[in-house]
């Protein structure tokens, strides 16, 4: 798996774009593992991708449920908070070396099996900071891994980073259900349709909550009224010099303007 994935990094970037005609939309379930409940999304259609958090009670055994019903399977890595919040165990902080992180890196990956990439579970303070998230990339540049920027924080310079290191990027558009009512994440459902129109390619995070399950389940099939395909996360990758100057760019923007509270 991970030999065949890390092949589609050498393909052109032409064959990796999606066409301008072509609505792409990709979703990624998040915090996989603590509650035997969470299996529910295995209902999901198998395009929706798994992001499992290391060292959890069922993260192991839904990963490979996950990966026998052909779905992508990511890891949920735990990072600091500038909240002080509890990531979790296995978490990547501010205080650690180089050689930490990536011991702590290697263990949740021999924890999750057949894991392509990575993407941050909280991480609004570790995100911001360029030598743990260059330790980061090294790791995933080094195993041929991809990174998904969860952009817990406007601040984010994970994404430049990653793509500094030669490690292909994405981000998030947008989560689905910061809210646990139905109303709301249909509104977000029908925002990232939006967004999909507009760019071409969006990407969301949801939470296998019942609430946010129950609305997939009645959304996902309207995609295909909007001629928009509901696609592999890992389809969605491309790397460009374009990408990293938007990228660049951003955070420049945004270095002299005030911290905003950040979600996670």
């Amino acid at each position: 798996m991970r030999l065949l994935f890390s092949l589609v990094f050498l393909l052109p970037f032409s064959v990796l774009a999606a066409p301008q005609d072509t609505k792409k939309v990709a979703i990624v379930i998040d915090d996989i593992g603590y509650r035997h409940t969470d299996r529910a999304a295995l209902l999901l259609p198998r395009q929706v991708a798994f992001s499992v958090l290391p060292h959890t009670p069922h993260g192991k055994e839904l990963a490979t449920q996950a990966w026998q019903q052909q779905r992508e399977i990511m890891l949920h890595v735990p990072m600091e908070s500038i909240r002080g919040l509890n990531p979790g165990p296995g978490a990547l902080t501010s205080n650690m070396t180089e050689q930490h992180i990536q011991d702590t890196l290697q263990a949740q990956i021999d924890d999750i099996p057949h894991v392509i990439g990575i993407n941050n579970h909280m991480g609004s303070r570790l995100t911001q900071m360029s030598e743990p998230m260059a330790w980061t990339m090294k790791f995933l540049k080094a195993n041929d891994l991809f990174f998904l920027d969860s952009r817990t924080s406007k601040f984010s310079q994970a994404e430049y980073v990653a793509q500094q290191h030669g490690v292909p990027t994405l981000h998030r558009k947008l989560f689905l259900d910061n809210k646990l009512d139905e109303s709301y994440i249909e509104n977000q459902f029908k925002k990232l349709v939006r967004i999909s129109q507009r760019d071409g390619i969006a990407i969301a995070i949801a939470h296998p909550h019942p609430k946010t399950l129950k609305v997939l389940h009645r959304m996902l099939p309207t995609l295909e009224r909007h001629q928009i395909e509901l696609v592999h996360i890992s389809s969605l990758i491309q790397q460009s010099d374009s990408q990293a100057l938007i990228a660049k760019k951003a955070i420049l923007e945004h270095e002299n303007k005030p911290k905003e509270k950040a979600t996670e």
